[in-house]
């Protein structure tokens, strides 16, 4: 499984839960990360990497707390890895509009957008202004 992919250690218990004890489960998983092959944090750096082109902190915030990350970790991969939050919000903006909202009620469509993808409404509120400049 770890050749393929880097996983969380809470990730990797549940898809090897049912294949062995806790107790083996939790030795291997502690070999595992003392040899080096699984590593939260490498899980977390890769995530954010690959999906902060497309999502905000807050999605993939949530998306590494459910996947088993500590927070401490978490913080430590948005900060390195996630770049401008404007800018990718007005990267993902252009790619699905391109065009600035023409009333109130295509601004409230696009900000839903962004806001789903996980981007902090102040930042919304710039991106859309600027559009409408």
């Amino acid at each position: 499984m770890l050749a393929r992919r880097e996983h969380s250690r809470a990730e990797l218990a549940r898809k090897l839960a049912d294949d062995a004890t806790p107790e083996d489960l939790q030795a291997v998983l502690d070999h595992l990360e003392r040899s080096g092959l699984l590593s939260d944090a490498r899980f977390a750096e890769s995530f954010v990497s690959s999906r902060a082109p497309r999502f905000g902190s807050a999605k993939l915030r949530h998306a590494l707390r459910a996947r088993g990350v500590a927070d401490e970790i978490i913080a430590a991969a948005l900060s390195a890895g996630a770049g401008s939050e404007t800018a990718r919000a007005r990267e993902v903006w252009r790619r699905k509009y391109g065009a600035p909202p023409t009333d109130r009620s295509d601004y409230a469509r696009q900000a839903r957008f962004l806001q789903s993808r996980g981007f902090a409404v102040d930042i919304i509120r710039k991106v859309l202004k600027e559009q409408e400049e």
